[in-house]
């Protein structure tokens, strides 16, 4: 029975291509997201590779959803092996005018919605010694002061604190389960080819970041790792 990978926050760029490396690898994979015809059309593409594939939507903020969401993966795929977690939101660019219900959302998506994730996929993963839970991250949440004035030049504040709050979640979930389940994640320097932050400069290539994926997953080492 082939292993399974649960993708949340499915869209053109970074969680595409660890979909299609570790399909590759001969991963069943489990696409979701809140938009229907994404996810739908991924699994096509995917299963057109000769990838087992199948769509899942979810509103990845929202604890409830995304516990059916797991329930509904594991139903159709069998247990869940490793969990990638790429899902963000780009609300509360300011916040300083932002209101609460943009900044819950934020916050939620990068770190609710994970560990509700991880929560509900647990005991799948404890089985399973070769288990993961591989996190994509961004440089604008590290403690850095270019990263902050980066962070308030680009309108992108709220998306720099949930990164920091998802950066501390990784951490206390790679020391939680420890010789358990491997957790780790991948610092993303600049954008990404192919996605909304590539405004025709973007020196990133997705497949970059899915292979580093791979080799973390392999080694089972590094807490964190930066590219770009």
């Amino acid at each position: 029975m082939s292993k399974t990978i649960l993708v949340g926050g499915y869209g053109p760029g970074i969680s595409k291509a660890v979909a299609e490396k570790f399909g590759a690898e001969g991963f069943s994979v489990a696409l979701v997201s809140r938009t229907e015809k994404r996810v739908v059309e991924g699994a096509k593409a995917l299963e057109a590779k000769g990838i087992k594939a199948a769509p899942f939507v979810a509103h990845l903020g929202n604890a409830k959803s995304v516990k059916e969401m797991v329930a509904k993966v594991r139903a159709a795929l069998g247990p869940i092996n490793v969990v990638q977690w790429t899902a963000y939101a780009g609300t509360a660019g300011n916040l300083l005018d932002a209101d609460q219900a943009a900044v819950n959302e934020v916050l939620d998506v990068a770190t609710t919605g994970l560990l509700a994730t991880v929560q509900e996929a647990l005991v799948d993963l404890k089985k399973d010694k070769s288990s993961a839970v591989l996190v994509t991250n961004g440089g604008l949440g590290f403690f850095d002061q270019k990263a902050d004035a980066m962070a308030v030049q680009w309108n992108a504040m709220g998306l720099a604190l949930a990164n920091s709050a998802k950066h501390k979640l990784v951490r206390l979930l790679s020391e939680k389960l420890k010789g358990e389940v491997y957790v780790g994640e991948v610092m993303v320097l600049g954008a990404v080819k192919g996605t909304a932050f590539d405004t025709g400069h973007a020196t990133i290539d997705a497949a970059t970041v899915a292979n580093k994926f791979w080799e973390m997953y392999g080694a089972r080492r590094d807490l964190s790792v930066t590219v770009g």
